[in-house]
């Protein structure tokens, strides 16, 4: 399936490293054109030589997105390096799980607000493309209860919410808005292995807990976040896909 999506201008938050990565490399195998963020300055610069090296254009910057002006300055100089924006991938997290004041204030400034400052910095790029689409990332915690409730899981299902919101407040501009709420997501230098290391325990009960018997990968859920953003899925918006490998049990 071609997904229409070469030379599109795509811009992912956290795009260095575990499923930003993966989307990034995704969009950039697609023909589009990418521009990420993060906080490392040599993994964004390594990042940008390897999307370059698919043959697309590609830009980066390294900051840290909860300060809204190197955010909202990201958006406006990757909207300068490619020509404008067709897609916004927020994906973020402070993985901060918990219940103090520290990971809810960490939770809501990085998750949360993060993706409001970046959405308000597009909107007027994105309203200029004729296939603006946003896409959010949050997370199963956010679409059920499980041991991250607390700070992260209710932070992530704001985020659920919002995007359905945005979704309804966009659409007159042309823009879609979708969220994508991965399950136990395993890669190189992410919290699952992390917890493999350091909480055995936990580790195994979650393999065993998930129907497939394994952890999914950052690529599997970049498939889902490039299909939802691309113009073939014109008429898909305000909706929630889960990645998870059968995992959660709502309805």
């Amino acid at each position: 399936m071609d997904l229409k999506l070469k030379g599109k201008r795509v811009l992912v938050t956290g795009g260095s490293k575990g499923i930003g990565r993966a989307v990034a490399d995704e969009f950039a195998a697609e023909g589009a054109n990418v521009s990420v963020c993060a906080r490392n300055a040599q993994e964004v610069a390594s990042t940008v030589v390897a999307l370059k090296a698919k043959g697309v254009q590609a830009f980066g910057q390294a900051l840290d997105v909860s300060d809204s002006h190197m955010l909202t300055q990201w958006i406006k100089d990757s909207a300068a390096e490619l020509g404008g924006v067709d897609v916004l991938v927020c994906n973020v997290s402070a993985l901060a799980v918990g219940d103090s004041p520290e990971t809810w204030e960490k939770s809501f400034r990085i998750d949360m607000m993060h993706t409001v400052n970046a959405v308000a910095a597009a909107v007027p790029f994105l309203e200029k493309s004729p296939s603006a689409s946003i896409v959010l990332i949050s997370s199963v915690s956010g679409f059920e209860v499980d041991f991250a409730a607390g700070s992260y899981g209710a932070i992530k299902a704001a985020l659920i919410h919002y995007s359905k919101g945005l979704s309804r407040q966009l659409v007159a501009k042309g823009i879609r808005v979708n969220v994508v709420s991965p399950g136990n997501t395993y890669f190189e230098g992410g919290i699952w292995q992390n917890i493999e290391k350091n909480m055995p325990d936990l580790y195994n009960s979650t393999i065993k807990a998930n129907p497939t018997g394994q952890l999914g990968t950052a690529e599997e859920v970049a498939v889902g976040v490039v299909f939802m953003a691309s113009p073939v899925a014109s008429r898909i918006s305000g909706n929630n896909l889960v990645i998870d490998g059968a995992l959660t049990v709502a309805v």
